[in-house]
């Protein structure tokens, strides 16, 4: 386990799935939610090389079938250390036999986290060392304890608010695929109250646009809450599970999407799919900031 730390937080990420596990303020609140199993068995995985889950679990590319499981595999992948220091670090993962066997691309995923007063940066960068274009989605996917108090409380207590405040074009969910044909809008110019029923067909997906957006998770109960700005991200989730009356909830940047419901399996035809030239480079960059 990787420790950073700096005079207001203290934050644990695990070399498996390059995952945040823990961030602590210095009166030892606990931000990140615990992976209780009877909820939900993670803290904050990493979606690689896909987001979402793909129709029936697989898709076609060059006239090849391959399998591949909700999210991807690089949550469930060892990351090395490359480089370290007290306040940042920076994980790799590569491609193996394991993962050619599933997404037949040579990559480079970095992650790096770093600690900058109250927030926690996290920045992404995907390379491609392959003789032809590279496909491939990427996520985040921090829960957060819902509400940030050891005082009691209900999931009810806590809102959403996000900035800037507007009506945001939503793509919604046909568990588990997504539907954009089929595009809503909600009306985020004021705060958006959580309950349980909101996520009773998954996750609410927001189109951001690529525009840099804030989304606050706070509560009445006190003054504590995270704010997660996304730079570049062109959509983000906000989910915790349903029906289970989960204590926590995340908020996901996405840079694609889960299969759309008409999808015809084919990778390069994927909706949302990023598509990276040979040798070049992807950035991707979101900051959690605790309060």
């Amino acid at each position: 386990m990787i420790t950073l730390k700096n005079q207001y937080l203290t934050v644990l990420i695990n070399e498996f799935g390059a995952e945040l596990t823990s961030v602590k303020d210095s009166k030892s609140i606990e931000y990140i939610w615990q992976a209780d199993p009877s909820f939900w068995k993670r803290h904050a995985p990493i979606l690689f090389p896909i987001v979402g889950r793909l129709k029936d679990n697989q898709y076609s590319y060059h006239g090849q079938q391959y399998q591949m499981s909700q999210h991807g595999f690089a949550r469930d992948q060892r990351f090395k250390v490359e480089k370290q220091n007290e306040d940042s670090v920076t994980l790799l993962l590569t491609d193996s036999d394991e993962t050619l066997a599933i997404y037949p691309f040579s990559f480079q995923l970095r992650v790096t986290y770093e600690l900058v007063d109250h927030t926690l940066r996290v920045s992404f960068l995907v390379v491609n060392p392959n003789t032809e274009e590279m496909l491939f989605s990427l996520g985040a996917h921090p829960g957060f304890n819902v509400p940030l108090t050891s005082e009691g409380g209900h999931f009810e207590d806590s809102f959403i608010r996000v900035a800037p405040k507007k009506e945001y074009r939503r793509i919604p969910l046909k568990p588990p695929y997504s539907d954009p044909s089929d595009p809503r809008t909600l009306d985020l110019t004021k705060p958006l109250r959580l309950n349980h029923r909101l996520f009773n067909s998954d996750a609410l997906v927001l189109d951001l646009g690529g525009n840099e957006t804030t989304v606050m998770l706070a509560n009445t109960l006190n003054d504590h809450g995270v704010a997660v700005t996304l730079f570049n991200a062109p959509y983000v989730g906000i989910w915790s599970p349903y029906p289970k009356q989960a204590p926590f909830a995340c908020i996901e940047p996405w840079w694609g999407l889960a299969d759309t419901v008409n999808a015809d399996g084919q990778f390069e035809n994927k909706f949302a799919i990023n598509r990276l030239n040979v040798n070049q480079t992807f950035k991707a960059q979101y900051e959690i900031s605790f309060f």
